[in-house]
């Protein structure tokens, strides 16, 4: 397997299991539904699309998947940044995950760059 593959896979993983932390603290604590569904459903989808871009049949459908596990990326950071604004999450709380949501865009961003200038 190729090692930026592996590198991604692990982290859009951690980034899911860490998502579906802040989730259960944000609904169980702060009685706090909206705003981590969403969470939930962005900070989840983003490793479930890279692993079936992994699948597609050509470069080609391959791309799109990505772009959009990039976008689904970028919903995440932003739910991150609502709920370290809003208060209902401490900014100290919530520094190490925004963080690891900006390094998987940039792998991402890498990705869908290279696959694109590579087609």
């Amino acid at each position: 397997m190729d090692r930026s593959k592996n590198i991604i896979q692990q982290r859009t993983f951690a980034l899911a299991l860490r998502v579906i932390q802040l989730v259960e603290y944000l609904e169980k604590e702060e009685r706090e539904y909206v705003l981590s569904k969403q969470l939930m459903r962005s900070g989840t989808a983003v490793g479930a699309l890279f692993r079936e871009a992994e699948h597609v049949e050509s470069k080609k459908d391959f791309i799109p998947k990505m772009s959009i596990s990039l976008k689904e990326a970028n919903e995440t950071k932003y739910s991150l940044d609502l709920l370290a604004e809003s208060g209902l999450v401490t900014k100290e709380g919530l520094t190490q995950l925004q963080e690891d949501g900006i390094e998987v865009i940039k792998i991402l961003v890498s990705i869908v760059k290279s696959s694109k200038n590579n087609v």
